[in-house]
This record gives structure tokens, C-alpha cells and sequence, in this order.
């Protein structure tokens, strides 16, 4: 898989029927009742938390917590090949063999058994290898980052070591040399009264691996406690490479580089994917807790270094000490609903991202769904970047859609849209769209006729501007269905103030 290139992914557009004249009387779009007549969803197939997706030869590879695998030829439907924490699962070959190093630190977990979580598989050339890393884990700081090799992408995957840890405390001093590989280690400086700080130091959990610009190797991670952390990796060996300290710029020697977050703010799940259209490397994070009502949202910040630093589209930073952490970061995606769901989508997170073959850029994560439960499946929505080089996602899951590229301007896209903002909470609130109008004028128009806002369509292009409540938004309309198969020409744009908006037009059948 070329995680670490992008082709230009607006092309000539395979617009979906009826879109070309959507400007007219007939193409106005669905009120509200008829939309409410075609509501509908998919199932996935598969139930894969925190999917970490990998690309070979037209398929498709999600890995995820707890030992889950699956595969797919079309990123809807989703075949699982590797299920439970178990020795019987065949995705690995010696995890559960003694001496079990990779639970050596962490030991057993609450429920007696053993924790296997965030997985992300890569392909490393040098070593002709590929590569999982994962994480064990036994408490809400105690952690260890691991790696395994295969010679297949469905493994199976023989584990190799240990190569950080978090969570230790006085107790751990005597096995210094076993747990660090040093005796001589000074434990002391990530200790607070005998105990780990977890406040100021990571949590090592949630591991990703990336290639940058330069064909360097990097590892990203970190969940909740010290923040988001990166250290370079040895392509040789797969080994991170530890730094000098440099407390100037957040380097420490053992854990690298503090990129975002601490003092145990929710931001987990970190995930870099390079874009060489842009020049920008995103970081992915996600907020709040996993849970249905948790919170779960996607966060992205950016920058022109693999290393940082990161900052959002205001331009800021998701300091160590910050106060609300809501503010920061551009919210992708939250709790969501549209007329044609059946139910509400809750707690999209977790996600990984890649660029396809043929230059579409993808968002993969799990949802929750507000009348399962806390049953997820795995979802998958094309990126698109803006004319300010960050990515907004398609409101509904691929199905091979197209970025709009009918001729025309504000004309060709007036109608009704069911609007919603993402807002930035961090809550289990649901954003429910609510009908708007955009005119031929370039009037927002609320259901009531009221003018809310103004909005632009470059002549001829994709890019649309919203103004509404007096902050602007830069997107992109996009021509796809919605999940229940109706005809949509939606927009999806993000604003300076940390916001995504979108908006769905939903279209008549020819």
C-alpha cells in the first residue's frame, strides 16, 4: 500500500443521473416528508473497533482491537477472517506461547484475561516484511507498544518484542534491565510519588506507522494521559530510534516527541497519513469516550514536518496545559443525524486514512448507532481538501462517488438542503440537520424564508464558500448516494473556527 502518496484526485466527474439539470424546477430537491419515505442504511458485515486499514492488490484489510480482522473488495462489505483473543486465532503464531513477553509487563487484565488493542499494519520494504504494530494493556496507564512480522497481510504474524512502556512505578525498579533493556535507567524523571505520571507522559497505546515525504519511518501514539507522542523508527530493524533530549521542543529520550494533548484530556487513536498534493501531514485524533453516548468524534490537525508542529485551522496548537481542549483541533465528525438514517450515528472515531490507487483519499473508523446499543461497525467516507488544503469527508459512506464537476455556478446547485454543523462539543448531543435553501442569488434561506447566510460556487469547479453566522466555510459539493441509495449532491466544507459543515440535496430518481 502507497500510504505515503496521492494523486490528484479531482477528475472528470462520473456524476450520478440527474445532476446535470439540478438547477431547475425538477432538480430542486425532496422536501422533508418525501426524504423521511426513503430512509434506509447498510450493514458492514463486520464488527472491527478501531480499524487500521492496509491496501493490497485491490483488497481491502482492516485490523482492530481485540484480535478483530476483516477484508473487503469495495470498503462497504466486510468479510472478518480473524475473531477473539485467543490462542486459536490465527492471526498470530506465537502471542500466546511462553514466555508471552508481550504480556510480560502489562500482566493480566481486569477480567483476568488479556488485552490486545489498536493494531496498524504496514509493509516494510528494507526488512521485506509486514509489520504489526499493536499494543498489550492491563490498567488505564499500564501499556506496552509491541511488533510483529509476516509474510502475508493476514499473517500470520509472529511477535517479535517489546519496545515501550508505560504505567511503571517503584515496584518495577528491580526489573529495569528486562522491562527497558538498561539497568541503568532513570525511571525517576516520569515518576510522581512513586507512581507513573500520567498527567505529563503517554500512555502507550494506539500505535501508527507512516512514511514520510523523505521515505523515513515514524511511529505515532499515545491515548488520553501525556498526549500524542512520535518517535522515528529503524527501517532495518523496525526498532524506534531514540532521540536526544530536547526539552525546548518536547523531545524526550525514551518516548520522542510530545506532538498534542496531556493531563489525561480525552484524545486517543492518533494517526498520520502524508498528502502530497498538499504538502500537509494530517494527524487524525479522536475526542471524548468510546462509547455510543460518549462523545467519540474525529479531530484533524496539520503540518509541513512529519514531526510537527500541528495545528488546526485557527491556526492552533492542542497544548499540554490547555483548559478546554474542545476548542482545538477541526471537528470532522461527531453524533449525526439526516432525514434518510433511520437512526442517529454516534461516536465515530478511531479512524485510519489512506490514499487509493487511483488518488481518492479515505476515512476509515468505527460508529455507533443510537438504538444498538454499543454495537459498531466499521465506515468508510471519501476526503476531500478544500481550497485551504484541509480535508472535509463525504457525509455517507463511499459507494464510489465523485467530486461535482458540472459546469455552471450558484444556479446549478440552488435547492433544498437538509444543513448541519458538527459544532466543536465534545458531548452526546446529536446534530440534526434542518432544511436550508440556497437560491440562485446565492442566498442561505431558512425554512422560514429567513436569509441566514450567503454562499459562492466557483464557476465551473467543485469548490463551494458558505457564510453563515458570520464565519466562512471552504468545500467541496460531491455527488454520491446516501446510504440508503437515494440520489444526493451534497457539500461538506470546514471553517477557521474548528467547524465542518454539510449539506444534503436529495434528488428525484431518473
Amino acid at each position: 500500500m502507497r500510504k505515503w502518496k496521492r494523486f490528484l484526485c479531482i477528475a472528470a466527474s462520473l456524476c450520478l443521473a440527474g445532476l446535470s439539470a439540478c438547477g431547475g424546477e425538477e432538480n430542486s430537491g425532496l422536501s422533508l416528508d418525501e426524504v423521511k419515505e426513503r430512509q434506509g442504511s447498510f450493514s458492514a458485515g463486520a464488527s472491527v473497533h478501531d480499524p487500521s486499514i492496509y491496501e493490497e492488490n485491490g483488497t481491502y484489510y482492516i485490523f482492530g482491537s481485540h484480535m478483530e480482522a476483516a477484508k473487503s473488495d469495495n470498503l462497504r462489505d466486510w468479510k472478518r477472517f480473524a475473531t477473539a483473543v485467543s490462542k486459536s486465532n490465527k492471526l498470530f503464531d506465537n502471542l500466546f506461547e511462553e514466555p508471552m513477553k508481550a504480556f510480560e509487563f502489562v500482566g493480566r487484565n481486569e477480567e483476568g484475561g488479556y488485552s490486545v488493542w489498536a493494531p496498524d499494519v504496514i509493509y516494510n520494504e528494507k526488512m521485506g516484511k509486514y509489520m504489526m504494530y499493536f499494543c498489550t494493556t492491563s490498567t488505564y496507564k499500564r501499556s506496552s507498544l509491541c511488533f510483529a512480522t509476516a509474510d502475508a497481510p493476514e499473517g500470520p504474524y509472529t511477535f517479535q518484542d517489546t519496545i515501550l512502556h508505560s504505567g511503571f512505578t517503584t515496584a518495577d525498579t528491580k526489573n529495569k534491565a528486562s522491562i527497558f533493556g538498561d539497568e541503568n535507567f532513570d525511571m525517576r524523571k516520569y515518576m510522581l510519588t512513586g507512581d507513573y505520571n500520567n498527567l505529563q507522559w503517554p500512555n502507550a497505546l494506539d500505535p501508527s506507522v507512516f512514511y514520510d515525504e523523505e521515505g523515513r519511518m515514524w511511529m505515532v501514539y499515545g491515548s488520553w494521559s501525556g498526549g500524542i507522542y512520535i518517535l522515528e523508527l529503524d527501517q532495518e530493524t523496525g526498532y524506534p530510534i531514540f532521540p536526544e533530549e530536547d526539552k525546548e521542543n518536547e523531545v524526550d529520550s525514551y518516548y520522542g516527541k510530545h506532538l498534542i494533548g496531556g493531563m489525561h484530556l480525552s484524545c486517543e487513536g492518533p494517526y498520520i497519513l502524508y498528502d502530497e498534493t498538499t504538502g500537509y501531514y494530517y494527524l487524525f485524533v479522536s475526542y471524548g469516550s468510546l462509547t455510543a453516548e460518549g462523545g467519540y468524534q474525529i479531530r484533524l490537525f496539520r503540518s509541513e514536518n512529519p514531526d510537527g508542529p500541528y495545528t488546526d485551522p485557527s491556526g492552533e496548537t492542542f497544548a499540554m496545559n490547555v483548559e478546554d481542549h474542545s476548542q482545538y483541533g477541526l471537528k470532522m465528525m461527531g453524533n449525526y443525524t439526516f432525514p434518510s438514517l433511520p437512526y442517529s450515528y454516534m461516536a465515530p472515531g478511531h479512524n485510519s486514512a489512506f490514499v487509493d490507487e487511483d488518488g481518492k483519499m479515505y476515512v476509515v473508523y468505527h460508529q455507533r448507532f443510537s438504538d444498538k446499543g454499543e454495537t459498531h461497525e466499521p465506515r468508510v467516507h471519501q476526503l476531500f481538501s478544500n481550497k485551504e488544503g484541509w480535508l472535509v469527508a463525504a457525509p455517507f459512506a463511499t459507494e464510489g462517488e465523485s467530486i461535482y464537476q458540472e459546469a455552471g455556478g450558484n444556479k446549478e446547485i440552488a435547492g433544498t438542503y437538509f444543513y448541519l454543523n458538527h459544532g466543536k462539543d465534545i458531548s452526546s448531543d446529536v446534530h440534526e440537520a434542518e432544511e436550508i435553501h440556497l437560491t440562485a442569488q446565492g442566498k442561505i434561506k431558512n425554512s422560514d424564508g429567513k436569509s441566514i447566510g450567503e454562499f459562492s460556487r466557483e464557476k465551473d469547479s467543485p469548490y463551494i464558500t458558505l457564510t453563515l453566522e458570520d464565519e466562512e466555510y471552504q468545500g467541496v459539493l460531491v455527488a454520491m448516494n446516501d446510504e440508503a441509495g437515494n440520489p444526493t449532491l451534497c457539500f461538506t466544507a470546514a471553517g477557521s473556527n474548528n467547524e465542518t459543515v454539510w449539506g444534503v440535496k436529495y434528488l428525484e430518481d431518473k
